[in-house]
């Protein structure tokens, strides 16, 4: 329970705002989930104080979480980095990042937790987490452990200061070597599970495009992309929409159009066994929300990327 007076200084604003004042460890949206009193009262948020008034607070404990009670280790997890604030794994493809209503258990966040705590800030089934990867996409992602370090990492990732790079193996070859996509991205009204650019509404998205190789006999292309948004499927999304679908993306890969042209017997089996986009976060770069430390960290890409790779350069 903590106590606190107002002062003339404060005297006339909303009790949000003065609670953000004198505890800056805790954000708007966690204070509102505080049992607050004035003067002995409860209290709404959006009230006007007075000099004078007595404002009590008292932060409700964690609540036990579905992932922390089903923790489980069905995979070794790859530890690229571990101290008491933060955990950077290199995530496995075909992993799903937290429970949800299809997957009670084997996610990855239940796999941390069965080696290490998470901060309880991310929620009942997200603790720790501060951004995502798709289930069927790989590479370099970051916990948190505490939660100094979840409030940082979360302002760290909604201002996008950091930087995330991501290889994909696209179909089409590109008449240019680098491109800015922009363009804004909305679920779609047609298929809830997918999101679509639009031209209006929706959120603001910008991926920057660098060409790495390209197969023409195979009309296949190795793109890094770099964002500087972090909408949902952003990549999928904006690389489709311009024509250089993201290969055995089930959703917006239209692969099955493309696999008529293919004549390479080994790459056409690789494209008919394969389930899951070939992308792949290979660098992140941030500042570590505690220390301040710059930290990078790059992964390999993963086997059946790798098998791609070899199969359509012979």
């Amino acid at each position: 329970m903590s106590e606190f007076i107002v002062d003339a200084d404060h005297a006339g604003i909303r009790l949000d705002k003065f609670l953000v004042s004198v505890m800056p460890d805790y954000s708007r949206s966690e204070i509102q989930r505080f049992t607050i009193m004035r003067n002995g009262m409860p209290a709404r948020v959006a009230e006007k104080l007075r000099v004078g008034d007595t404002i009590t607070v008292e932060i409700p404990q964690p609540q036990t979480d579905i992932a922390s009670e089903n923790i489980s280790s069905d995979f070794d997890l790859d530890i690229l980095y571990e101290d008491d604030d933060i955990i950077v794994i290199n995530k496995p493809r075909g992993v799903v990042m937290y429970p949800s209503a299809g997957n009670k258990t084997g996610t990855l966040v239940q796999n941390i937790l069965a080696h290490t705590h998470l901060s309880a800030l991310g929620g009942q089934t997200r603790p720790g987490v501060v951004h995502r990867l798709d289930k069927d996409t790989s590479g370099v992602m970051v916990f948190a452990k505490s939660d100094a370090a979840y409030r940082n990492l979360v302002k760290m990732f909604s201002t996008h200061d950091l930087t995330r790079k991501y290889i994909a193996f696209v179909w089409g070859i590109p008449n240019w070597t680098g491109a800015d996509i922009t363009g804004n991205i909305a679920r779609s009204s047609r298929n809830r599970q997918k999101m679509t650019m639009v031209k209006s509404g929706g959120k603001p998205a910008h991926t920057v495009v660098d060409v790495l190789n390209i197969w023409p006999h195979s009309g296949i292309s190795e793109f890094r992309c770099t964002l500087l948004t972090g909408r949902t499927h952003q990549i999928r999304v904006h690389l489709s929409a311009h024509g250089f679908p993201v290969l055995c993306d089930p959703i917006y890969g239209r692969g099955a159009s493309r696999l008529g042209s293919v004549k390479n017997p080994e790459l056409l089996e690789f494209l008919r066994e394969h389930d899951g986009q070939m992308l792949h976060a290979q660098i992140l770069e941030f500042a570590h929300p505690i220390t301040g430390e710059k930290m990078r960290f790059k992964t390999d890409l993963p086997d059946d990327m790798l098998e791609l790779r070899e199969v359509i350069s012979v």
